[in-house]
């Protein structure tokens, strides 16, 4: 892409997304992701029914009448996009690829993080670590990740969600909220997926494209799995084919629900040709509800 396509793009997604960012996912961002602990605010004078124990006994003694200690929630966070960047993001029949969908996404987690004061950091991973961008505030740093998510090439195509959360909990040691971008097409990463969420706080956004699980009436059609290179023809045109089609869907999918739930991860599904915006509010609400 020449640089000033880039730019182009750049700006475009950063218009759209912190725009999103400061009108409606505000107030549901902030509820949704509560600080670590309570920190020191300020003292005022004692009132009936406040705990003795937050009595500051110098201020107190200074003034010959009881004061105590008022305590704030702790708003500043590390917030970590852990992003899948393998082959199977370059997927996409309708509107979009999978790619552009966690672009999206990703820049509207971080304008969010930032209104809120919140540090951002992001992992990008195939079945390695590609990339990690340590975290960080400030515009400055949001643009240019946006502009790694646009541009940058990953060295491998397969997928490796354990090693992505390995990595994670190895490198980020604060407590921290993480969002896991992925359409989760791999397996065996359900300890370390165990192991992160004891550490951290552990949310799963699944994208996926419609014709993941709706195989449409073609006739032959040549299947190319952009992970493994591997090409295979199938006859679309075969209701048993297509019913076939749809139970692998139901079964993985019902697999990854099991893992989430059995784990306490939060979670949401997004698809390629549906607007995000109400999923990820209806995410943050059963959050802040909690």
């Amino acid at each position: 892409m020449e640089a000033t396509d880039l730019i182009k793009k750049v700006r475009k997604i950063e218009i759209k997304t912190r725009g999103l960012s400061n009108h409606i996912f505000a107030g549901e961002y902030h509820s949704a992701f509560k600080g670590k602990g309570m920190t020191f605010s300020e003292v005022r004078e004692y009132q009936y029914g406040d705990s003795i124990k937050n009595i500051d006994w110098n201020v107190t003694a200074r003034f010959n009448t009881p004061f105590v200690k008022v305590f704030e929630e702790e708003r500043e966070l590390t917030v970590i996009l852990l992003v899948d960047v393998s082959g199977s993001k370059s997927f996409g029949t309708t509107v979009q690829q999978k790619r552009d969908l966690i672009t999206e996404i990703s820049a509207v987690l971080s304008f969010s993080a930032i209104n809120n004061n919140d540090k951002i950091g992001v992992i990008l991973f195939s079945d390695k670590i590609e990339k990690f961008i340590p975290p960080k505030k400030g515009k400055k740093h949001i643009l240019r990740i946006i502009h790694d998510l646009i541009e940058f090439k990953p060295e491998s195509k397969g997928t490796d969600i354990a090693e992505a959360l390995r990595f994670f909990t190895n490198a980020i040691k604060k407590r921290s909220t993480a969002f896991i971008i992925s359409d989760f097409i791999d397996s065996g990463y359900e300890k370390a997926l165990q192991i992160a969420n004891n550490k951290h706080d552990i949310i799963a956004l699944q994208v996926y494209d419609k014709r993941e699980f709706e195989l449409p009436n073609i006739g032959l059609v040549k299947f190319l799995d952009a992970e493994t290179g591997k090409t295979k023809w199938i006859d679309s045109s075969s209701s048993a084919v297509r019913a076939q089609y749809n139970k692998y869907w139901k079964v993985r999918q019902a697999k990854l629900s099991t893992t989430f739930s059995k784990y306490s991860v939060d979670n949401v599904m997004l698809s390629t040709d549906q607007d995000y915006i109400k999923p990820l509010i209806g995410l943050f609400k059963r959050r802040g509800a909690k």
